[in-house]
């Protein structure tokens, strides 16, 4: 059966198709029924199957994996590494569950986990699954507020975390942001369980904060059972930002994510046991969740948990550590390979790399140069991905354990089994032919796996994702897309990053995308800025890749010039950027994500809100410095 069957077949008969694929898990108890949907949009998938997410991603392949690699946490901070075969890591798991039902933690239970990425994170996680409790994972680094506002909502009974992490060989305490953290917080935990590195100093609070290292000691024996849960039990809280500034909790269940992950690491990313996965995300993100942590396991491979930047101690530190594994599947983001691309191309080319099959990008569009560059370097296939936190795993790809599809440069792919993908246009409420551009949506029910609900907040859920075009029952993506006339989506950008200059609404990516074409361009951002006259225009902030191409106020003119040319030849006059500024570097979460709502807010002379998970701070004045210039 090809491809384009499989996935009639899902859309068409759900229940038969998702039936098939649950076969991947392992259950305690059958499901009696695949699908309920008989309070759209709330979906409920294999209902009354017992199922449990670390006993599918540890203990069934202790068996016939039990000495081979399970987790391989690497940190070129600390200077170390550790491999956890899957015998080991379920020692450590049922002593983390151990430890966390001393202190109390039940089923139903909410712990927070606030962690670099460590070894300990991964367990932490893994305990939660085991014995039943709802694991929240906060990016670590994140700001006191930040934080604040997660544990109110959450209201964990622990939190677990560590004295610090640590950023280019900088130790980043993260003990005295808890401790703001916990004080502005209406909530407050039960206990803190802490992994002290030895990195930072901690002021330990009597009665509430504990030592790991010291309850571990009591729990090396310790085994825990696994707490088998009803597949729609929720497993985690992840939380992303929302419009309001509260941040939206979303709440993922059990067995529907078990399976969407089972399937997801066959068919997208064809992993099999034995084998070993780097995705080189954080556990503070959905990526992290279902890549790093239990999307690989459930597939039986190796793992990678990886501390440290991807240049140093130099630009080929993560190629060594895929010929060092043999790794045969990485996961990254185009902002990492540009960042890579910018690099002396030796530091690739001096390992072996022959191990390494594909290579998978997301996390924001893929530009045709950046797919280009990284596939000829590597000479393996570069896949991308699109999907969000709300859908936990990819809506778009090209599945090649289905069938050997081609990629398409710029496009993510079609739409996975599972996804009924549509393009609405935002006005007038209908669907979009070929290459019309309109809203990515999804017609209810989702598939397994994704978002069950707003946390503690069903109303949210309904209004936010699913109110959109009145009387279709969709769910938005909020992101545009094209559709060409071979299936293939390509994504345009938030449909909250438009910018409407003079009644024109347009889609920041596409300038981009434009942008990007001219010679020499390495990076571009462009925002919507106030406009007195046309309500917004576009302003474009260029890296370039021979900055002396624009050393003089007359070389920056014409290099100016020639860039809103591209635009103008492109897109039109009306997409043309109003200034186009250049500077040496882009504002930037330390995963990688660009801040353009940081970026529009200094050039409209506004507050850039919370700063705390930048990477450079400096890099702020150089928007203000090339504004002001």
């Amino acid at each position: 059966m090809n491809f384009a069957n499989i996935y009639k077949n899902s859309i068409e008969q759900p229940q038969a198709f998702w039936d098939g694929e649950a076969k991947l898990i392992d259950w305690q108890q059958p499901y009696s029924k695949v699908l309920d949907y008989s309070k759209p949009p709330f979906t409920q998938w294999f209902i009354g199957g017992k199922t449990n997410l670390c006993h599918n991603a540890v203990d069934r392949w202790v068996a016939t994996q039990g000495d081979k690699a399970a987790l391989i946490a690497i940190s070129t901070e600390t200077g170390t590494e550790k491999i956890y075969s899957f015998k080991k890591l379920q020692a450590e798991v049922s002593r983390m569950a151990a430890i966390m039902q001393t202190l109390g933690v039940g089923k139903g239970d909410r712990v927070l986990i606030y962690m670099p990425m460590i070894a300990e994170a991964a367990f932490a996680m893994l305990a939660c699954a085991r014995i039943g409790a709802i694991h929240s994972v906060v990016f670590g680094g994140f700001a006191a507020h930040s934080l604040a506002t997660r544990i109110e909502d959450a209201q964990p009974k622990l939190i677990v975390s560590a004295d610090a992490g640590s950023r280019g060989g900088k130790p980043i305490p993260y003990k005295p942001l808890l401790d703001e953290a916990i004080t502005l917080s209406a909530h407050k935990p039960g206990k803190v369980l802490l992994v002290n590195r030895n990195l930072a100093p901690m002021n330990l609070v009597e009665g509430r904060d504990v030592d790991y290292a010291a309850l571990r000691a009591q729990h090396l024996d310790s085994q825990v059972p696994v707490t088998w849960l009803e597949s729609n039990e929720p497993s985690y809280i992840l939380y992303t930002s929302g419009t309001t500034g509260k941040p939206k909790g979303v709440q993922r269940d059990v067995g529907g994510y078990a399976v969407a992950l089972a399937s997801s690491m066959r068919h997208i990313f064809c992993g099999n046991p034995g084998e070993t996965y780097f995705a080189t995300s954080d556990i503070g993100w959905v990526v992290g969740h279902s890549y790093i942590v239990y999307g690989p396991l459930i597939a039986g491979m190796a793992t990678i948990m990886y501390e440290g930047l991807p240049t140093m101690p130099d630009a080929g530190i993560w190629w060594s550590i895929v010929e060092k594994y043999r790794v045969t599947r990485m996961f990254s983001a185009p902002t990492a390979v540009r960042v890579l691309k910018k690099q002396p191309q030796e530091f690739m080319q001096k390992y072996d790399l022959s191990s390494l099959k594909t290579l998978y990008l997301a996390g924001e569009p893929l530009d045709e140069t950046t797919s280009a560059w990284i596939s000829d370097a590597l000479g393996v296939p570069i896949i991308d991905n699109y999907w969000q936190t709300e859908t936990g795993w990819p809506i778009l790809s090209v599945a090649k354990g289905l069938e050997d599809m081609p990629t398409k440069l710029g496009s993510p792919g079609v739409p996975i089994p599972g996804f009924n993908v549509k393009l609405f246009n935002e006005t007038t409420g209908e669907e979009c032919g070929a290459n019309e551009k309109g809203v990515v949506m999804i017609e209810g029910p989702l598939p397994p796996g994704c978002m069950q609900t707003v946390y503690g907040d069903d109303a949210r859920y309904v209004s936010t994702y699913w109110s959109v075009l009145n009387g279709k029952h969709v769910y938005s993506t909020f992101d545009w897309g094209i559709r060409d006339a071979e299936g293939y989506y390509f994504i345009l950008g938030r449909t909250d990053d438009v910018i409407n200059v003079a009644g024109h609404r347009l889609g920041t990516r596409e300038i981009e995308e434009s942008i990007s074409s001219h010679a020499n361009v390495s990076e571009v951002a462009v925002v919507g800025v106030e406009d007195k006259l046309k309500g917004q225009v576009a302003v474009a902030f260029v890296i370039l890749k021979n900055p002396a191409a624009a050393n003089t106020a007359q070389a920056q003119q014409a290099l100016e010039k020639e860039i809103m040319g591209v635009v103008d030849r492109q897109l039109g006059a009306v997409a043309r950027p109003a200034r186009v500024y250049f500077i040496a570097q882009l504002p930037k979460t330390r995963s990688g994500k660009l801040l353009r709502r940081s970026i529009q807010a200094i050039c409209e002379g506004r507050d850039p809100g919370d700063m705390s998970s930048i990477e450079d701070p400096t890099s702020l004045n150089q928007i203000e410095g090339a504004l002001s210039s």
